[in-house]
């Protein structure tokens, strides 16, 4: 089989909207049932829920309360609103990144996970995450574990990765399949 990847020349913001487009199309041409956004502000998840529309199971994933600040999500509440009453909303733990660091900070070295986030991010801070928001939406039941699903994130705002990928539950990590990369971008 021969597919294509696109390959932006450059990371960040400026190719969600074009990474949107592309995952849509793939999801179409596989039958894909179930798609996975990062989000921090809502602003992405929302325009992912606007291009998918019911075309599929659009669920967006987004920090921990006090990832920044105490008791507090990052998510804008009117974006907040707008997913929950048109896709489906994960507040998740950030996997790779917290409790690594926390570890790290306490007792020095790295843990697996520093390594398991470094190998990926060696393919981009999106691919990182885009695994990352697949076991978080596995592990809350928002996505099934049997089949394809899309996951999109991005580095820093907005959306410059995309892949098709069978996730897994934490627990059955090693189990995640990652079938196609749709679009990364070149940089790190």
């Amino acid at each position: 089989m021969e597919r294509r990847i696109v390959y932006f020349s450059e990371k960040g913001e400026k190719n969600t909207e074009e990474t949107l487009k592309l995952a849509k199309e793939r999801a179409l041409e596989l039958g894909i049932k179930h798609v996975v956004v990062a989000s921090t502000s809502g602003k992405t998840g929302k325009r992912a829920i606007e291009v998918f529309g019911k075309t599929v199971n659009t669920v967006v994933v987004t920090h921990q309360a006090g990832y920044r600040q105490e008791n507090m999500l990052e998510m804008e509440e009117e974006n907040r609103r707008f997913i929950e009453e048109n896709g489906r909303l994960i507040v998740g733990s950030d996997l790779f990144t917290r409790v690594p660091k926390l570890v790290t900070q306490k007792y020095g070295g790295c843990t697996p996970l520093n390594i398991i986030a470094d190998t990926l991010r060696l393919f981009s801070q999106g691919m990182k995450v885009c695994v990352e928001i697949s076991v978080m939406a596995a592990d809350a039941g928002a996505v099934p574990v049997n089949e394809e699903i899309i996951a999109i994130a991005g580095t820093a705002k907005g959306a410059d990765t995309a892949v098709v990928l069978k996730p897994a539950n934490v627990h059955r990590f090693f189990d995640i399949d990652i079938r196609e990369i749709i679009a990364i971008p070149r940089e790190k």
